[in-house]
């Protein structure tokens, strides 16, 4: 698992990186510099799990505010224009889907820190 959260550290760390020309750079930079924190911290077997609940709770309330983006999205015959640069800037439900997606890649990765967690107290 050290090795699998290593690569969770940098991939989050990229993902932060990559959000400085985003419109709101400084909340994806933290959404993920958070979850690149966790993940260094898990390389050493610490989950801290108030706030690793904590995050859940937030990235899932604030990922509802995209709900309407994915779905408008989910509709579309071409899923492709996801990974399109243009059609960002083109559809404002393709940016929503990203950072729906975005978000649920850091639920996930919280879930499986919250059953750690529990594991590594019993």
């Amino acid at each position: 698992m050290r090795v699998v959260n290593f690569v969770l550290a940098i991939l989050f760390l990229v993902f932060a990186f990559v959000q400085v020309n985003d419109p709101d750079p400084l909340l994806w930079i933290l959404i993920y510099g958070a979850m690149a924190v966790l993940a260094i911290l898990a390389m050493f077997k610490i989950y801290p799990f108030k706030i690793i609940l904590a995050l859940l709770v937030i990235y899932i309330g604030y990922s509802a505010v995209f709900l309407e983006g994915v779905k408008e999205w989910w509709q579309q015959p071409d899923k492709t224009a996801l990974f399109d640069d243009v059609a960002k800037m083109q559809y404002p439900y393709v940016e929503a889907a990203r950072e729906f997606l975005g978000l649920m890649i850091c639920v996930i990765v919280l879930v499986i820190y919250a059953i750690q967690s529990r594991y590594k107290a019993v």
